[in-house]
């Protein structure tokens, strides 16, 4: 049976990219975990020691992005932070990742934590920034790993750029889809004044609030510091559309936590349909922020599926 911070296969489900009934279970050791559901104790961690990483200020073409890398000789894997977070919201990958063989890099977007400020007549585009910033630091192609708003992003640059990726992962974001039936179906889930609920309530699961009061706190003061102007978006370079995902040529993987009140598995389902090549796993108890939530189900997660796509 599994323990505490164990997986499960009702915890995390990898669908098959046919989308036959059910989903495959989770690969692996996971197999032999039992089927005990989620305990209080899978949300009782804090982030661990950080990893040793440089830090660096990219200069891309209209501004400056802070950045962390681990370095190496692995395969690059770069993470893409949500609306609510910068490159400082990443603890529980960083170490996890690094020492799985993975050179490791997260930066901040525009306007985001030790970037360069936001300037509202350069807004720029964050998949021309992603393209840029690897340039800069002279990346092979490498891993995206995306969570919330970042995977908007991060699907605009796997349409433009398919060449400089080994995979993509996007969890907790319905792929900066704009027009079509998944657009209207995440659209529809929103009530009105959705915008001004706290941030915690809408992106941190109930589970995870309720026993996690000190790692909730952590999360809400690192989105807090995260966002240095006026929330914005930048313009993407696709119009994305429920048409446009079946262009997609990465692999891809898809995470979704069950208790997501803004993209829930039913949205993550529809996008799975739609991309060729692409898996889904589902993080049992957990909301928007998988990441944080249940890392140890994320870093599994992500590490077996960039373990099967090395390129």
């Amino acid at each position: 049976m599994s323990g505490e911070m164990g997986i499960d296969r009702r915890q995390l489900m990898v669908a098959s990219a046919t989308g036959v009934a059910g989903a495959a279970s989770f690969t692996g050791a996971a197999q032999a975990q039992g089927l005990a559901p989620a305990s209080i104790g899978s949300f009782l961690h804090m982030p661990p020691a950080a990893w040793p990483a440089a830090e660096g200020m990219a200069e891309i073409p209209g501004t400056k992005l802070y950045y962390w890398d681990t370095g190496g000789k692995g395969p690059p894997v770069v993470l893409m932070h949500p609306a609510s977070g910068s490159a400082m919201i990443w603890a529980y990958q960083q170490a996890a990742f690094a020492s799985a063989g993975y050179r490791v890099i997260a930066y901040s977007r525009r306007g985001y934590a030790k970037s360069q400020s936001y300037d509202s007549a350069n807004p720029g585009s964050g998949s021309l920034d992603l393209l840029a910033f690897a340039q800069a630091l002279k990346l092979p192609r490498f891993h995206l790993v995306a969570s919330a708003a970042g995977g908007s992003i991060s699907m605009d640059f796997a349409l433009s750029n398919p060449d400089r990726l080994l995979s993509l992962t996007i969890s907790s974001n319905s792929a900066g889809v704009r027009d079509g039936d998944i657009f209207r179906a995440a659209e529809r889930i929103r009530p009105a004044g959705w915008d001004q609920m706290p941030v915690a309530f809408r992106e941190l699961g109930p589970s995870y609030r309720a026993a996690n009061l000190e790692g909730a706190k952590l999360w809400l003061d690192l989105e807090h510091h995260a966002l240095t102007g006026t929330q914005y978006r930048q313009t993407p370079v696709n119009r994305i559309t429920d048409a446009s995902l079946k262009e997609v040529k990465p692999p891809v993987l898809l995470i979704a936590g069950a208790a997501d009140l803004i993209t829930p598995p039913a949205i993550t389902r529809l996008l799975q349909a739609a991309i060729p090549n692409c898996e889904m796993a589902i993080a049992d108890e957990t909301g928007h922020s998988v990441y944080w939530e249940r890392p140890d189900l994320f870093n599994r997660a992500v590490l077996d599926f960039l373990g099967r796509h090395k390129g």
